[in-house]
């Protein structure tokens, strides 16, 4: 086995790559995140991928790693323990935020990370929500680049870090909506192309009635087709909300840490201040 940069991949091998092991990751897909992040993949002595690992800079001392995948015939091999080894060398001075599937978490508990929460997928053929009002004070709009700045500012102080390279990524290729009180962005969602239909997400707000007037516009327009949202929320209002609407727990992965805890904001959310409600992505956070 060799390493690559991942760059150099041909995109079908690593789709191919992330089917042999059940995920719905597209060629698309594959493309958004090597635009956004850096990888490596593992090629065999004829050049077929046979794993991958990536990671998501953001600022200068927090980034967040996905798409950790090895084929199947390798996994008890120690192919997952030998990208990692890789990944970390080349993040040495950052703290690491990253979602582990099942199978995973024992290879990362061995690498020193801690577990944080759960994240719930939720999926499925979304119901449109009944009519709602929108919350006193606020009004839904559609978003375009010129809240960039705005959405960018909000987003940092709900994840902790500054995530603008992402969110100028997917604001053009997304829909989107915020929700403005005097003149200023409170909360937003956004809702784009991924897998098997459109994913939800991310989705920034102070409160669980704010988050759910922003994804509200997306259950109704893609209700009937598949819609996906990968949250950490575990009950009340945002929660049921989604049940209602069809997009039941469908699996989970669990969030866990490496360096400063990852979701230290979270923790010392208070009413008033945002956090994140829906992930832009396992990989992405």
């Amino acid at each position: 086995m060799r390493i690559a940069d991942i760059n150099t991949v041909d995109l079908e091998q690593l789709h191919a790559l992330s089917i042999g092991v059940g995920w719905p990751h597209r060629a698309d897909d594959w493309q958004f995140a090597r635009e956004l992040g850096k990888g490596v993949a593992a090629l065999d002595e004829v050049g077929r991928v046979l794993g991958s690992a990536m990671w998501f800079p953001y600022g200068e001392d927090f980034a967040t790693i996905g798409l950790v995948i090895t084929s199947p015939r390798l996994q008890a091999q120690g192919a997952g323990q030998w990208l990692m080894d890789h990944v970390l060398t080349q993040v040495p001075q950052c703290n690491l935020g990253l979602n582990a599937t099942r199978a995973a978490r024992r290879l990362y508990r061995s690498l020193d990370f801690t577990t944080e929460a759960v994240v719930s997928q939720c999926q499925g053929e979304a119901i449109s929500a009944p009519p709602a009002e929108t919350p006193p004070g606020a009004e839904l709009r559609a978003l375009d680049i010129s809240d960039l700045a705005a959405i960018a500012a909000l987003d940092k102080e709900a994840f902790g870090a500054d995530r603008t390279a992402l969110l100028s990524r997917i604001l053009p290729s997304s829909s989107g909506f915020g929700l403005v009180r005097n003149g200023k962005i409170e909360a937003f969602s956004f809702c784009r192309r991924f897998g098997r239909g459109q994913v939800i997400g991310p989705v920034a707000a102070a409160s669980d009635a704010d988050a759910i007037a922003v994804i509200r516009p997306h259950v109704v327009e893609h209700a009937g087709k598949f819609l996906r949202l990968d949250t950490r929320e575990k009950s009340g209002a945002f929660s049921d909300f989604l049940s209602r609407c069809g997009l039941s727990v469908f699996d989970t992965v669990t969030t866990m840490s490496r360096g400063r805890p990852w979701l230290a904001v979270r923790d010392r959310h208070t009413a008033g201040t945002p956090k994140i409600y829906a992930l832009a992505g396992h990989a992405l956070g």
